[in-house]
């Protein structure tokens, strides 16, 4: 059978996989791990009749998987890492120095920056926005605060730190699927990051109400931490070395090695009763923390190789979904006749933004609205010149940090159940989420910041 893709077949196959990915997470709320795998099955018999062989299949998801094995070696050693940060005081260091800067006068535009720099030490946003989220969340009902403002600060300081975070799956899985080198991804961010974060920072000073803040709850978290964690400078050893790595361009791996090897030192001189056994299972289960504060217990207790096996295995499958539509010209061939009309950096970035958030409003998952446009539009970067990181830290700006604006979607419905406010309500005020987009499209049109291939 003729193996040559048209335009009307491509686009056919595109708008059902999104219809089947976007009811099933959408409507029935299954985990995107086995509709991607459906939609895979589904992908690989239709490419059996269309007279594909099973070798051109199996090397479909080779290619596809290919580009992730640096990325997933990463997230096994990312989660060795938060274990031994956790247990070594790093992470409770970086919380303890947070609470401090929380100020009555200066209430939203503080909790903004110490939800920053909490996703920064941990990078998740979910974990940030369901632990020190909820407490700030109480702490501004106590004042009454607009608590729709309170959120938007909670949130976009969350989004910065998953974003800006080496510890990020979606920081790494948009390295991965752009191919770009890790820390050179999250310095290009800055072009379009800084800025957000200025702008959000100055419309939460303006917006924020001064008050009179009661300190009771952050000094309790406070102690609780100071007396189970060994909370000192010395702490901030383990950061300074990644960001002396980063300014040496040592790659993340080798980075993350030493990380690892000098915090598990750090361990051994704090705890005399440490073992080789307890440090194994520590890398591996994560860190369980056992304090009289449920909340501190909750942000704490994380971390270790199992826990990113979850991550894994979506990135796996989708990139493996990927592959195969790559593999069979699918994706090429919808997008050729649009690749066609956009001859300049400024259309290309702008179409590539509109397109993730195209597909978290029509799926609602933030990995698949990362995935999908990398895969679909990394030809036409190429094409016009634009380096990867151009491209990873657009898929950044348009995919991960829209999906917590998105009722329906996976982390704005996450972040929507736990603070107890609507996503519309909060959607306004979110500012860092909607001027993200804003700024790398700036960029795409005006070329500051925009990274070229030397070639």
């Amino acid at each position: 059978m003729k193996k040559k893709i048209g335009f009307g077949e491509s686009i056919s196959i595109l708008i059902l996989l999104l219809a089947i990915l976007g009811t099933s997470v959408i409507k029935f709320g299954i985990n995107p791990e086995v509709p991607v795998l459906f939609v895979a099955a589904l992908i690989i018999f239709w490419a059996k009749i269309r007279g594909f062989s099973w070798d051109e299949i199996q090397d479909g998801i080779k290619e596809g998987i290919n580009i992730a094995i640096i990325p997933i070696f990463i997230f096994i050693l990312i989660g060795a890492l938060i274990a031994v940060w956790i247990k070594g005081g790093i992470i409770p260091s970086i919380m303890v120095l947070g609470f401090h800067l929380i100020s009555g006068q200066f209430f939203v535009p503080s909790v903004f920056l110490v939800c920053s720099i909490v996703g920064l030490a941990i990078g998740s946003g979910f974990t940030t926005i369901s632990t020190v989220g909820i407490a700030f969340l109480g702490i501004g009902a106590s004042m009454n605060q607009n608590l729709a403002l309170v959120s938007g600060a909670i949130l976009s300081g969350a989004v910065f730190g998953d974003k800006m975070s080496p510890l990020s799956d979606s920081t790494n899985l948009s390295s991965a699927v752009a191919e770009s080198e890790l820390f050179a991804h999250i310095k290009n961010m800055m072009w379009s990051t800084i800025p957000a974060f200025l702008g959000s920072l100055i419309l939460f000073a303006v917006l924020g109400n001064g008050g009179h803040i009661n300190l009771t709850k952050i000094d309790k978290t406070v102690a609780t931490l100071n007396s189970n964690f060994s909370v000192s400078w010395w702490a901030l050893l383990p950061i300074i070395l990644m960001f002396v790595c980063a300014w040496k361009k040592i790659p993340a791996i080798p980075t993350l090695f030493a990380n690892i090897i000098l915090t598990t030192i750090m361990i051994f001189i704090q705890d005399t009763k440490m073992t080789i056994p307890k440090l194994t299972d520590l890398l591996m289960n994560g860190f369980i923390a056992k304090t009289d504060n449920s909340q501190v217990n909750a942000l704490l207790s994380r971390g270790g190789i199992s826990s990113m096996m979850g991550t894994v295995a979506l990135i796996v499958s989708t990139l493996s979904l990927g592959g195969l539509l790559m593999k069979f010209g699918i994706i090429q061939e919808a997008m050729e006749p649009l690749v066609e009309k956009l001859p300049k950096a400024g259309s290309l970035i702008l179409v590539t933004i509109l397109s993730g958030i195209g597909i978290n409003l029509f799926v609602g998952e933030q990995y698949l609205s990362v995935i999908l446009p990398g895969r679909a539009f990394k030809g036409a970067f190429d094409k016009v010149g634009l380096h990867p990181l151009a491209l990873s830290r657009v898929l950044e700006d348009g995919g991960s940090v829209i999906n917590y604006l998105i009722p329906w979607g996976v982390a704005g419905s996450f972040a929507a159940a736990t603070l107890g406010v609507p996503v519309l309500a909060f959607l306004p005020f979110t500012f860092f989420s909607l001027l993200s987009p804003i700024f790398s499209i700036l960029s795409g049109f005006t070329g500051i910041g925009l990274k070229w291939n030397k070639k």
